[in-house]
């Protein structure tokens, strides 16, 4: 705090911080003092402050785990990033950005991934988030022999995900109509698995076709009720129209069904 004073203080992880160490910075939100530990000197300091978490912080003040006015005190403005899955768009900039930094940190020499690499990259679902990712693009760099990172250096989780294993049988369960789990039967399956496979292109332009063809057919399905579209996929709202805008879906492209 004092080394911040005319500055900005960022404090990770403020959802994880001792019910003590949440009495002392709510006073120093308040008054703008600290105690320096081992002595009785009263320091005043003039930050911003930003602070960073993981957990819901309401749901941790409803469960008494998190003090409520220090809550209101660091919840002025509130941004929320949603995780990498919901915004593949930002994988390939992460990703080369990552690698670059590694290969300065490391002293090492790398021109880019292969566009398999980066297909990839994009599908999976990212559950660490931009450290997960940061994570692998070391492996890589670590593994690799040429100046190019190719696939095979890709941890097993990326090259072989489980969606892509077979999933031992089970009873039907009942389903909303249109879900994309349903098992596909003549009146609900989709067209998009209908339609021939798109037979040009790279894997990355080949996966976007039929990303865009599942959400145009998904959304007209739903009378663009981007709510019941974005459930219906594991979509938040905020990654659904991210895509929407990505691959220029609008009502005026796609047809409406008729109720």
């Amino acid at each position: 705090m004092e080394e911040a004073d005319g500055g900005t203080l960022f404090l990770d992880e403020i959802g994880d911080i001792s019910a003590a160490f949440q009495v002392k910075l709510l006073r120093f939100l308040q008054e703008g003092e600290f105690r320096a530990l081992g002595t009785n000197e009263t320091t005043h300091a003039n930050v911003r402050v930003l602070a960073a978490t993981h957990r819901d912080l309401p749901e941790e003040v409803r469960a008494g785990r998190f003090r409520e006015d220090l809550y209101y005190r660091l919840a002025a403005m509130t941004l929320t990033i949603p995780p990498l899955r919901e915004r593949p768009e930002d994988i390939r900039v992460l990703a080369t950005h990552l690698l670059d930094e590694a290969c300065q940190r490391h002293g090492r020499r790398a021109r880019g991934f292969s566009p398999d690499v980066m297909a990839l990259l994009m599908r999976h679902d990212w559950p660490g988030n931009v450290r997960e990712l940061q994570n692998e693009i070391l492996r890589m760099l670590v593994l690799t022999e040429d100046d190019t990172l190719g696939a095979e250096l890709l941890s097993p989780a990326l090259r072989f995900p489980r969606a892509a294993l077979p999933h031992p049988a089970r009873p039907p369960l009942a389903q909303p109509y249109g879900s994309l789990h349903a098992p596909p039967t003549p009146a609900t399956q989709d067209n998009a698995t209908a339609e021939p496979l798109p037979e040009d292109g790279s894997m990355q332009e080949r996966l976007d076709t039929l990303e865009a063809r599942i959400l145009a057919q998904t959304i007209a399905r739903c009378g663009w009720n981007k709510s019941l579209t974005a459930r219906e996929l594991g979509l938040s709202r905020v990654g659904l129209r991210a895509k929407l805008e990505r691959y220029g879906i609008v009502p005026e492209a796609v047809h409406r069904p008729q109720p």
